[in-house]
């Protein structure tokens, strides 16, 4: 099986028909689908969006909407002609336009008699893990209350060292945490080109096995009043696709097309089962406190047999954390290959390194005898190609 396609129209209606089954949806928006060429919101694109979105809900399906647009919809009213570079006009611009978008989509969505919430998360609210379940719980009781859940990073706290960068990786980020069954990513771009869709040879590609294996050229950039571009929204798809949640990329004029599982736009299936909650945590939203390099039987244990991590792999530590922190397991070729709750401090690892089990425990004493990453606490990042 290869691992993109040109898919037939019959092929296509059966590889969407997860979205049909699909009973809770994330949908992305871009700020240059939102927006007008003459800058700020654009009414009549945001009306196009919600009815499609609440097409979708009269089904009987649940919606997650992940929008940006803050910052773009605040430019026009302070004069400015694009997004400005310095983070202190991005604040400004976010905290005048995150109103403006919240009132134009609060105004729609009630034209149909839906209510709409507001979720501002920065990327703390994604790495801890307490700020984590609180936002599985807000967003989980939005939904159980049929409100519309409308979702944006907090750009006006946001600083460039802590936020997620762009919108396509939060929302893969949020179909996770809510246990979506499918991502829809809309943008200006109508699928995923093997070039740049201006280039003759481009060849559009409707069917994706596996995203990892994909090979195009994702040189094209974002627009003038967003971040994204390609390259995030084939990141987004791998983050998504990894824990078994299938995602459509599709232009934002497809939107309804899209969400009725038409053969619009480019389908990537998922490339793994879903993991537990803790694991997906693990894997893309934890904050890694610190670095275990490992040697070769280490790394193949790990990420072959599915092992826990002793410390006789173990030949250096890097970091400062303690007990129960994400750390990163890096390969002798300096590979990140897993994530995993690490068992001991930093402190207390040099001088158990390349012990085993017994030696550890007369050394040190029958509490050191045990694994420094659990294997139920664990999660492969390289998955092993055959």
């Amino acid at each position: 099986m290869t691992s993109v396609t040109e898919a037939s129209a019959s092929g296509a209606a059966s590889e969407r028909s997860a979205l049909h089954k699909a009973g809770r949806i994330v949908v992305k928006i871009g700020s240059s689908s939102l927006t007008s060429a003459e800058g700020g919101i654009d009414p009549e694109r945001v009306a196009r969006l919600v009815k499609a979105i609440v097409d979708v809900r009269a089904s009987g399906k649940q919606v997650v909407l992940v929008s940006s647009g803050a910052i773009a919809a605040g430019l026009a009213p302070l004069g400015m002609s694009r997004r400005p570079r310095d983070l202190a006009n991005q604040q400004a611009a976010a905290s005048v336009g995150q109103g403006l978008l919240m009132t134009t989509y609060t105004e729609q969505f009630a034209m149909h008699g839906h209510l709409v919430g507001q979720v501002l998360l920065t990327v703390d609210d994604m790495t801890r893990q307490s700020s984590y379940r609180n936002a599985v719980r807000s967003l989980g009781r939005l939904l159980q209350l049929r409100v519309v859940p409308i979702v944006n990073e907090n750009d006006a706290v946001a600083t460039h060292e802590i936020r997620f960068g762009d919108n396509d990786r939060l929302a893969a980020l949020v179909a996770q945490l809510v246990r979506a069954d499918a991502l829809v990513l809309l943008s200006d771009v109508d699928a995923v080109y093997t070039a740049h869709p201006c280039d003759p040879q481009a060849r559009r590609l409707s069917h994706v096995d596996d995203v990892e294996a994909l090979q195009v050229d994702t040189h094209r950039g974002g627009s003038d009043v967003g971040t994204g571009g390609m390259t995030t929204k084939l990141e987004a798809a791998q983050i998504a696709t990894s824990a078994g949640i299938p995602v459509v990329l599709a232009s934002a004029d497809d939107a309804r097309a899209a969400l009725r599982g038409d053969p619009v736009g480019t389908w990537f299936e998922p490339i793994d089962k879903r993991r537990p909650r803790r694991l997906l945590w693990l894997a893309h939203s934890s904050q890694a406190r610190g670095r275990l390099l490992l040697d070769e039987g280490a790394t193949r244990a790990v990420t072959e047999r599915k092992a826990s991590l002793l410390a006789a792999g173990i030949r250096a530590v890097e970091g400062d954390f303690v007990a129960g922190d994400p750390v990163e397991l890096v390969d002798p070729h300096g590979i990140v290959v897993a994530r995993g709750l690490s068992g001991f401090g930093s402190a207390d690892l040099p001088e158990m390194l390349g012990r085993n089990s017994h030696e550890l425990a007369e050394a040190l004493g029958a509490e050191y005898e045990r694994e420094v990453v659990h294997r139920d606490v664990l999660v492969v990042l390289r998955r092993k190609r055959g």
